[in-house]
């Protein structure tokens, strides 16, 4: 099989806060005087198991104590940056959810701030932030937290806005609102959908919040309408199978439908989501498409294209990202 380690790689859909790595996450544990239950780093990987979805919720909100001040964000971001460059993820656009720490007293546009500073202190990956507005707290406070961190948007390198969260509970469409402000205020727009929830996330998404990417979507394959929709229109759609497995939204790989959205022809993406709360890697994922899902090494390598022009970096970062890909797959093949 390839070495898709050393593949450069770009991701698409990464929150920051379940990127952290665990070593990194185990200090912060410690400089907080550890937590009821943890004893050893082996406790903390073992908490990051999930009965269902609503589930994973519960624990992100658990760890998010551990983020409860600008120091601690700045670190993790560093931290996150240096294992994205380590695994040769060269460009990536990362979700960052200031809301979930607001209770903590700090204030979006901060948090925003205090993550590129850690970002920047890395050289050998690029990444750009995607304000989550995190759906569970209501359009009004997405509305408050959009005018707060667009006040940032060019120093902290703040590129689109999302919402994450509960999706089965809060359905697209009272965001329409903020969604245009957004548009408006010159960012890229995604939205989960298809994950939690079936096609009629996706189609919300699609047509009230009127997105450029789709966060998961697998779940449009229930909906052949839809399906063709995506096909026609090639609108990106964000997978990140491990999570699908890990929160409960597909019980196997025998059940996943990446095959069948990328046989349909699909803009499909392969992404971690949550990578050191799901115990997987970029290279891995792509790895589980090849032993797990039954797909040519060629094809996943196109897979790996379609992040390039998926993303929304500049045109002449898409042409490098390219060639840096081209030059890859000729090595890996000779």
């Amino acid at each position: 099989m390839l070495d898709f380690a050393s593949m450069p790689k770009v991701e698409l859909h990464l929150h920051l806060e379940g990127a952290i790595p665990l070593p990194a996450l185990w200090e912060l544990v410690e400089r907080k005087g550890g937590s009821p239950g943890l004893s050893t780093p082996a406790d903390l990987a073992q908490r990051f198991a999930y009965r269902d979805f609503a589930h994973f919720i519960e624990t992100w909100v658990w760890k998010n104590q551990f983020l409860d001040n600008l120091p601690a964000l700045e670190f993790a971001a560093e931290a996150v940056a240096r294992h994205l460059a380590d695994q040769q993820i060269v460009y990536a656009e990362a979700h960052f959810s200031p809301t979930d720490v607001g209770q903590y007293g700090l204030e979006p546009a901060g948090v925003a701030l205090a993550i590129r500073r850690g970002l920047d202190r890395v050289e050998g990956t690029r990444v750009a932030l995607i304000a989550d507005l995190v759906r569970d707290t209501g359009p009004d406070r997405a509305a408050r937290t959009l005018a707060q961190v667009a006040e940032v948007a060019v120093s902290a390198g703040i590129v689109g806005i999302g919402i994450g969260g509960s999706e089965a509970e809060y359905p697209p469409g009272p965001f329409a609102p903020v969604y245009r402000r957004g548009r408006e205020l010159g960012f890229r727009l995604t939205a989960h959908a298809g994950e939690a929830a079936g096609p009629e996330s996706v189609w919300g998404a699609l047509r009230e919040l009127d997105v450029d990417r789709v966060g998961h979507g697998v779940r449009s394959v229930e909906d052949p309408e839809l399906v063709r929709y995506l096909v026609d229109r090639q609108v990106p759609l964000e997978v990140c199978p491990s999570s699908n497995l890990r929160t409960g939204i597909y019980a196997g790989w025998d059940q996943h439908p990446l095959p069948t959205l990328v046989a349909a022809g699909a803009m499909v993406t392969i992404n971690t989501d949550d990578p050191a709360m799901f115990h997987t890697d970029l290279a891995g994922e792509y790895g589980h498409l090849v032993r797990d899902l039954g797909l040519a090494e060629d094809i996943v390598v196109d897979l790996a294209a379609n992040a390039i022009d998926a993303s929304w970096a500049g045109s002449e970062d898409k042409v490098q990202l390219h060639r840096a890909l081209r030059r890859w797959r000729r090595s890996a093949r000779a």
